[in-house]
C-alpha cells in the first residue's frame, strides 16, 4: 500500500556553505510504503510533480556500509567542490597533514567520488581530508585536457591555502580525470631548490666538494604545488587515448566505425574529443597526449609523474565499454595478462591481477627499444610514460550483474547502481602511502 503525505523536507545531514548564499529549502511529499518486509527504505521523497527526489541521495550512497558508531563525517560544499573530513577531527583542530585530490571524468561532477571519498575518511579519519574537484564538470569536461588540467592546478592552489596544515598530496582520478591531474601535476610541479647555507664567519662562496661545517649547500625535495607527492592514482584512465586500436570498445574494434568517430569526435566532445583521438595540430604541434609524455620548458609532466612516490593505474580487463584494456593500464596487446594468470581474492573478489614493475624492468624495456624507429603514436606514448615504474591493477565484473555499467563500477560512481566495485576502492585505501 502506497500512502503520499504532505511534509517538508528536512535534510538530516548539516549543510555547509563557505559563501553568504542562502541554503535552499525543498518541501513537497513523501511516499510511504506499507510492507511486511523489513527493508529500510519505506519513504521516498518526491516533489510537486512526483518527481523522486531521493535519487542523488541514493546516487551519494545510501545503501553504503555504516560509518562507524560515533563518527561523524562532514562534507562541506566550497566554490571549487567539496571537502570531506572528520568532523571530530576538525572540532579538535587537528588537521591533517596529507590532502587527497579526487577527479572526476567526462560529463562528471564531485558528487562521482562521494562514495570513496567517505571510506577513506572513514578508514582514515586523522590522517586525510579529502577534495572532490568541481572545476571541470559537466559540460565544461569538453573544453580539452589542457584547459581543463589549468583549472584543476588553480583549484589545488586554492584548497591549499585552506587547508594550510597539510604537508602530503596524492591523486585519485577516474577516466578522462587522469590526463587532467596529469597535466595539473606537470603545471604544479616544482624541482628541488639548492640553498646556499652560510656561516657569519665564512668567507664567501666555496666550491661544493670543499664544502665546511660553516659554509655548506642544502637541496629540497621535489614538490607538488609545495607538497610531498605520494600517491598518483588513475582509474580507467585512457593514457594512450581512445585512436583505434579497439581503445574505445563500443566501436567493437570496426575500422570504420573508428576513422568515423576520430574524425568526429569533437563535434559532440568538443576539444576532448580532439585530444582523446589525438587529432590536434595546435600550431602546428604534435597531439597534447603525445607532449604529455615528456617534460617541455613550463609544463613538467613526467618529472612530475616521477616524483610521487606510487603511480597506480586501475584497468577493467573487460565490459568497460567507454576505456579500452590497454590504454587504461598503459600496455602493449601482447603484454594484457592471460585470462588463466587471474587470481582469485576473497577480500578483493574482483581484482583478477596486481603487476608491480620496477625501475630495473623498465630501464631494460626502453633500452632493447631504442633501435626502433618510432612510427606509430601509440608506442611513443607507452615508451614515453614507461620511463617511470607503475603498478597496474586489472579489475574484471565478469560475473557481476553490473559488468555492462563497469565503467563507472570501478569507481562506485552511483552505490546502488555500482556497488560491486566497494572492493577496489577498499584496494586502493589499504594500499595507500600516507
Amino acid at each position: 500500500m502506497i500512502t503520499k503525505i504532505k511534509q517538508p523536507f528536512k535534510p538530516k545531514i548539516p549543510i555547509t556553505s563557505t559563501t553568504s548564499t542562502s541554503v535552499p529549502q525543498f518541501s513537497g511529499s513523501v511516499l510511504s510504503f506499507s510492507s511486511n518486509s523489513k527493508s529500510r527504505f519505506d519513504r521516498l521523497w518526491v516533489d510537486e510533480n512526483g518527481k523522486m527526489e531521493l535519487l542523488r541521495k541514493l546516487s551519494r550512497g545510501c545503501f553504503r556500509n555504516s560509518i562507524k558508531k560515533g563518527q561523524k563525517i562532514e562534507i562541506e560544499s566550497v566554490n571549487d567542490g567539496e571537502d570531506v573530513f572528520d568532523a571530530a577531527s576538525a572540532k579538535a583542530k587537528v588537521q591533517p597533514e596529507h590532502l587527497v585530490i579526487m577527479v572526476n571524468g567526462l560529463i562528471g561532477s564531485s558528487a562521482d567520488w562521494r562514495y570513496a571519498a567517505e571510506q577513506f575518511i572513514k578508514r582514515l579519519p586523522d590522517k586525510i581530508v579529502v577534495h572532490c574537484s568541481e572545476c571541470n564538470s559537466s559540460r565544461l569536461t569538453f573544453d580539452g585536457v589542457d584547459r581543463m588540467g589549468e583549472r584543476l592546478a588553480k583549484e589545488v592552489e586554492d584548497v591549499i591555502r585552506r587547508w594550510p596544515g597539510v604537508r602530503k598530496i596524492s591523486f585519485v582520478s577516474h577516466s578522462l580525470g587522469g590526463l587532467v591531474a596529469r597535466y595539473a601535476v606537470g603545471r604544479l610541479y616544482e624541482p628541488p631548490k639548492i640553498t646556499e647555507v652560510l656561516d657569519l664567519n665564512c668567507s664567501g662562496l666555496v666550491r661544493e666538494e670543499n664544502v665546511s661545517d660553516q659554509c655548506h649547500k642544502q637541496s629540497s625535495e621535489e614538490t607538488v604545488a609545495g607538497l610531498e607527492p605520494l600517491n598518483f592514482i588513475t582509474v580507467a584512465t585512457p593514457h594512450l587515448g581512445s585512436r583505434g586500436h579497439n581503445q574505445l570498445p563500443l566501436l567493437c574494434g570496426l575500422p570504420l566505425l573508428e576513422k568515423g568517430a576520430s574524425q568526429t569526435a569533437h563535434w559532440i566532445v568538443g576539444r576532448s574529443g580532439k585530444h582523446l583521438f589525438l587529432t590536434d595540430k595546435d600550431n602546428g604541434k604534435p597531439p597534447l597526449l603525445l607532449r604529455m609524455v615528456n617534460d617541455s620548458d613550463d609544463l613538467k609532466f613526467m618529472s612530475g609523474l616521477r616524483s610521487f612516490k606510487r603511480r597506480v593505474a586501475y584497468a577493467n580487463a573487460n565490459y568497460d565499454h567507454v576505456v579500452g584494456w590497454r590504454t587504461s593500464s598503459i600496455r602493449r596487446q601482447d603484454e594484457l595478462p592471460k585470462s588463466n594468470l587471474q587470481i582469485k581474492d576473497q577480500k578483493y573478489p574482483h581484482i583478477v591481477n596486481i603487476e608491480q614493475e620496477t625501475s630495473l624492468a623498465i630501464s631494460h624495456k626502453v633500452s632493447s627499444l631504442e633501435r626502433k624507429e618510432m612510427a606509430d603514436l601509440e608506442e611513443a606514448m607507452i615508451e614515453g610514460l614507461t620511463q617511470v615504474p607503475w603498478e597496474r591493477i586489472d579489475v574484471s565484473f565478469h560475473e557481476s550483474r553490473q559488468r555492462y555499467v563497469a565503467h563507472n563500477t570501478i569507481q562506485v560512481k552511483t552505490y546502488w547502481l555500482n556497488s560491486d566495485g566497494a572492493d577496489v576502492i577498499e584496494h586502493m585505501i589499504d594500499n595507500f602511502l600516507l
